[in-house]
């Protein structure tokens, strides 16, 4: 019987997934899985949150958020802070999170660039990826001064607000651009946040003309970043490479100069990756 079964089975193709593996209605999906991962989701980027904080956020009861938070941390995926009584990402989220970060060798090829672009500048080196209307950290070298931007891989910051996330947006096509202007909550961070569409709109326009993104404390007071996009083989940025620095250190004086370093290791790296670079518009 069971050799029957082989030989039968000799032929079918192993599938990763049923045929209806499209549908995504209330059948082929489990509640409890769902709302543990947008828990999860929501904690990671609000660090440090109360149980009740985190079922007034989410609009659940402090009993179901409690019954979630303790099966994340048994599997390592939360940690909670005995002395704050708050609740924190978990190591084992780092560690899993790695894991993605193998199936490409963007990080792997980023390494010797961004140390050679730290010393080159003097400034912290970052890498990072777009993510649901987020950038994803996912590399960083730190410079050697006392005063340093401190992006660990993993941290996750607003496109709108971020020098990686301008320069991705500015290279997306026009229909995602719009699509993003439209949907997008502009969370103000500082003065100096973009959070008029239109306003965004020029900078991007901008961005896109010279090649590289200005973050002019925009996230962080004091804070000053100059990105450039990442290409794949399709011409696509798939990543952004940036400096960032205190604004005594990078300052508008100092753009020029920094902005061609950087644009230079995005397209040393777009190279790397087997890329297509493309020259700015001006």
């Amino acid at each position: 019987m069971d050799s029957q079964n082989n030989e039968s089975g000799q032929g079918r193709k192993a599938r990763g997934r049923p045929r209806d593996w499209h549908d995504k209605t209330a059948q082929n999906t489990i509640k409890s899985l769902d709302r543990a991962m947008e828990v999860f989701e929501f904690l990671s980027e609000a660090q440090g949150k109360t149980l009740t904080g985190l079922a007034t956020d989410l609009g659940q009861s402090p009993a179901t958020i409690y019954r979630v938070l303790v099966t994340l941390e048994g599997r390592g995926l939360v940690e909670f802070d005995a002395t704050e009584q708050v609740w924190h990402i978990g190591s084992q989220a780092f560690i899993i999170g790695s894991r993605f970060l193998k199936r490409t060798s963007l990080v792997d090829r980023a390494r010797p660039i961004m140390r050679n672009l730290m010393e080159d500048t003097g400034e912290t080196a970052n890498l990072g990826i777009e993510q649901n209307g987020h950038v994803l950290f996912v590399s960083q070298v730190e410079t050697h001064a006392s005063i340093r931007a401190f992006f660990p891989p993993g941290t996750l910051s607003r496109l709108h607000a971020s020098g990686i996330g301008k320069a991705l947006l500015s290279e997306m096509d026009q229909g995602r651009i719009d699509k993003f202007l439209s949907d997008a909550p502009f969370e103000q961070f500082t003065t100096f946040t973009l959070t008029q569409p239109q306003l965004l709109l020029e900078d991007l326009v901008q961005t896109r003309a010279r090649g590289y993104a200005i973050d002019g404390e925009e996230r962080n007071l004091g804070m000053r970043c100059i990105a450039a996009p990442v290409f794949d083989v399709h011409g696509e940025a798939v990543a952004g490479i940036s400096v960032s620095g205190p604004t005594s250190r990078v300052g508008l004086e100092q753009i020029a100069d920094l902005s061609k370093a950087v644009v230079a290791a995005a397209q040393t790296l777009t190279v790397a990756i087997g890329g297509a670079a493309k020259t700015p518009q001006s």
